[in-house]
């Protein structure tokens, strides 16, 4: 999770969740607001184009894309970690996870004592009675066709969050859109944007062991596609104060991608492939409105193994991690990191579903987690990447 920053104590053989928003995330140089992910460049079988001024930039960092996708985005430099917005680049490497990456990815996530959160403790309420996650049905697809994982490489090897198919304004019906945690994409104040940003939705759909995915297909594991990131944001609050411990940065931790499928467009959409999407509705009502909140995510941190997903509902409290920011949704579950990006649902304005928050922290006892209020800075983030792709 960058998964929920972590809070958890998953080691790093855990998928990530954490309470701060870190889940995935290293601690190296590297700041940037929005991301424009990797435009595609001519090294990637031709399928993306990567702006001259961004290759020029590149060889600015010394990164030269021919070289790239032959295994360079693997150095990890403080030089090569590019850290602004305009600088980021996520090219598409086919075949890159394969099922042993996907089912081996962890969370580097480190653990943090909920003690070391300075808030206002007049406006968060008591610490939640645990929820014990449920399994969800499978096969996935049929019972939460909209969430998934994000994969993505750091200085510490391959990481794993949770994330959200969600609807596209202007392109109703046939969105590209993924909600996932902000520490799923960027590791904030003293890092950079990660590489090799991936999403998989329905991962594992017929719910399979461990045991049992070792011998398993990509199809099987990826039944509707790998789709990389081509664009990607997050708020300039997670960049700016971001970190793998404590609550920083948490009540901003959150991001949208803009997909693409690895093997080439197909003539459908991330939406109408799943047949899923959420609305994404920003300003929720205050936590005494609302009767309960379903976290979805794949937990990695004993006693799960972050091959299946799991769901927790319950009527949320408020959290509040820093004097100075808003406070956070907080409820009680027992998932731990890998969960970090999972979307929190509840009953929208219209009565129907929609995201209200994601995972983002959760502490070292694994007995509730905590995501950001979205309010005006998603929904700039959001609008943003919306009207970056209308017009395509």
């Amino acid at each position: 999770m960058r998964s929920i920053r972590p809070l958890l104590v998953a080691a790093s053989a855990v998928a990530a969740l954490t309470l701060t928003a870190t889940a995935c995330g290293p601690t190296e140089e590297g700041t940037g607001g929005d991301k424009p992910a990797a435009a595609a460049d001519p090294t990637a079988n031709g399928k993306i184009t990567i702006p001259d001024d961004l290759k020029q930039r590149l060889k600015e960092h010394g990164i030269d894309m021919d070289k790239w996708r032959g295994g360079e985005w693997k150095n990890w430099d403080r030089d090569k970690w590019l850290r602004e917005a305009k600088d980021f680049v996520n090219p598409i490497i086919e075949d890159l996870w394969d099922p042993d990456r996907m089912r081996d990815a962890e969370r580097p996530d480190k653990p943090v004592d909920p003690e070391d959160i300075s808030g206002d403790k007049g406006v968060t309420d008591p610490t939640p009675v645990v929820v014990r996650a449920k399994p969800v049905a499978a096969p996935y697809h049929e019972t939460a066709a909209a969430s998934g994982k994000v994969f993505f490489d750091g200085p510490e090897g391959s990481m794993v969050c949770s994330a959200t198919v969600v609807q596209d304004p202007a392109h109703p019906g046939k969105s590209n859109m993924v909600w996932t945690a902000g520490h799923c994409v960027h590791a904030g104040k003293k890092g950079g944007w990660y590489r090799n940003i991936a999403f998989v939705p329905s991962y594992n759909n017929a719910g399979k062991s461990t045991a049992a995915l070792e011998q398993a297909t990509r199809q099987e594991i990826a039944p509707y596609g790998v789709w990389w990131s081509d664009w990607a944001q997050t708020s300039d609050q997670w960049i700016a104060g971001g970190g793998q411990t404590g609550g920083q940065g948490a009540p901003y931790d959150f991001a949208v991608l803009h997909v693409t499928p690895e093997k080439g467009s197909t003539g459908k959409s991330l939406e109408e492939t799943v047949g899923s999407a959420l609305p994404v509705e920003f300003n929720a009502p205050a936590v005494p409105k609302i009767a309960s909140m379903t976290a979805t995510g794949y937990p990695a941190g004993k006693p799960f193994d972050g091959q299946k997903m799991f769901q927790c509902a319950d009527k949320p409290g408020r959290l509040s991690v820093e004097t100075d920011q808003p406070t956070m949704y907080r409820v009680g579950c027992s998932m731990t990191g890998g969960s970090s990006g999972g979307g929190w649902v509840a009953t929208g304005q219209d009565g129907k579903p929609a995201l209200v928050s994601n995972t983002s922290i959760g502490p070292v006892t694994a007995g509730w987690l905590a995501g950001p209020r979205l309010g005006p800075e998603a929904k700039t983030l959001f609008d943003k990447m919306s009207a970056k792709y209308a017009n395509r």
